[in-house]
């Protein structure tokens, strides 16, 4: 795959909020989430857990959770990329709170581009109450939840949103 291929890939995955009422076989999400391991990360720590959430029941709850977003509830299946301080802060200490979020923040992004290569949809899903996700999980303390990343197969077309031109963005030595 060159850059431009690679660009085309970026550019064709679209948040979807509509599900087919179609079961995702668990060998695919095991497909996809073998993609994790490939993700960065701050001295090898792998500060980040994944639960896999297909019950109806659980996902209600996580709607429930997420400001009632109905896509939560019928996607047919949820990966909720949680960071895990306890394995960075071993290394890093306090500082290790933030690789943490930024190693499952990488690793939903790569979960999210991994299902979007297997042909299913999926959307990024942060807003949330993390006390009531951590309560519907049964998280434990160190445990903090990043996204509630929906999944399936796509019942709606993607809207492609005009974007800012990449240079409004990038700054040469210095701000």
């Amino acid at each position: 795959m060159n850059i431009s291929e690679l660009k085309q890939f970026f550019a064709s995955r679209r948040s979807i909020r509509r599900y087919q009422d179609r079961e995702v076989a668990p060998e695919l999400i095991d497909q996809i989430l073998s993609l994790a391991s490939s993700a960065p990360t701050a001295g090898n720590a792998e500060s980040w857990d994944v639960v896999i959430v297909s019950d109806p029941t659980v996902r209600e709850c996580l709607a429930d959770a997420a400001l009632r977003q109905e896509h939560v509830a019928s996607a047919p299946v949820i990966l909720v990329v949680c960071a895990n301080y306890v394995r960075s802060m071993a290394k890093y200490n306090d500082r290790g709170i933030l690789y943490a979020l930024e190693e499952a923040t990488i690793v939903g992004s790569y979960l999210m581009l991994g299902a979007h290569a297997a042909g299913l949809s999926s959307c990024w899903t942060g807003g949330f109450d993390d006390e009531l996700v951590r309560e519907t999980l049964g998280l434990p303390a160190h445990i903090r939840p990043v996204t509630i990343l929906t999944i399936g197969y796509g019942a709606e077309s993607a809207i492609s949103l005009p974007r800012r031109n990449v240079q409004e963005h990038i700054h040469q030595d210095g701000w």
